[in-house]
């Protein structure tokens, strides 16, 4: 597959889910009650599928995170406590798999896409949110200690539980896979089609004003890098299909 072609970016996270939810509507109409895993529970279920009767199993290596998810949102219909590279789940089973903004976060990224080819159906889907490691922003990232993404989620982008147990942000690895090559040869490699695929590049924005000089900064880490560090985006949207 091509990666070279230009990335169409999004510009909100309303645009975002509705562009997977309408997706999804239009691919699964009438097909009785779809089996939807969330793997790595976020704070809320984003995704609105109206029309649609599904079951939503959330996984995640963090009890805390399950606790609060359950008492804050109640919308899961089964909740699992494990670990995405080794829990042991039902071959060809969900129809979906959603993955959102947790691949970053683990030692054998492509472990956990494996045991997703094998969990999903023939013809399933895959929704997959990373960070770009090979982006500006991703390279920074890679670059920081944990300790300044804690302070810049707790009072850049205001978020006060930050870090906490069961809040993001989580520790990052950022392996190769985690990324839009690494994806594009995940997917020839293992005959997955992607469906859709946006980037987003929202961080700027919780800057204010400021965010004017850090755009030209990282357009200038983009130029210094020959190009192979991008700074239209930081994070990429994947939809992806099982043959």
């Amino acid at each position: 597959m091509d990666n070279s072609r230009i990335l169409k970016l999004i510009k909100s996270w309303s645009e975002e889910n509705e562009l997977i939810s309408n997706f999804i509507i239009e691919k699964f109409p009438g097909v009785g009650t779809l089996k939807i895993l969330e793997a790595g529970c976020g704070q809320k279920w984003p995704l609105d599928l109206k029309g649609l009767r599904y079951t939503l199993t959330g996984v995640d290596l963090d009890r805390e995170s399950l606790r609060l998810r359950k008492e804050q949102k109640g919308d899961l219909h089964k909740m699992i406590l494990g670990d995405l590279r080794t829990i042991s789940l039902k071959e060809n089973e969900y129809d979906i798999i959603y993955n959102s903004f947790v691949l970053e976060h683990i030692e054998g990224a492509e472990i956990v896409l494996n045991n997703f080819l094998k969990w999903l159906r023939p013809g399933g889907i895959i929704v997959l949110k990373i960070p770009d490691r090979d982006s500006v922003f991703g390279y920074l990232a890679r670059l920081t200690p944990f300790w300044f993404h804690v302070f810049y989620k707790r009072y850049i982008e205001k978020k006060p539980n930050a870090g906490r147990s069961g809040y993001d942000p989580f520790p990052t690895v950022y392996e190769k896979v985690v990324s839009r090559k690494g994806i594009h040869r995940y997917c020839d490699k293992h005959g997955l089609a992607i469906m859709l695929e946006f980037g987003m590049n929202w961080y700027l924005k919780s800057f204010g004003k400021l965010s004017v000089f850090l755009r030209i900064f990282t357009k200038i880490i983009e130029l210094v890098s020959l190009g192979t560090l991008k700074s239209d985006h930081d994070n990429l949207i994947f939809v992806l299909q099982k043959s």
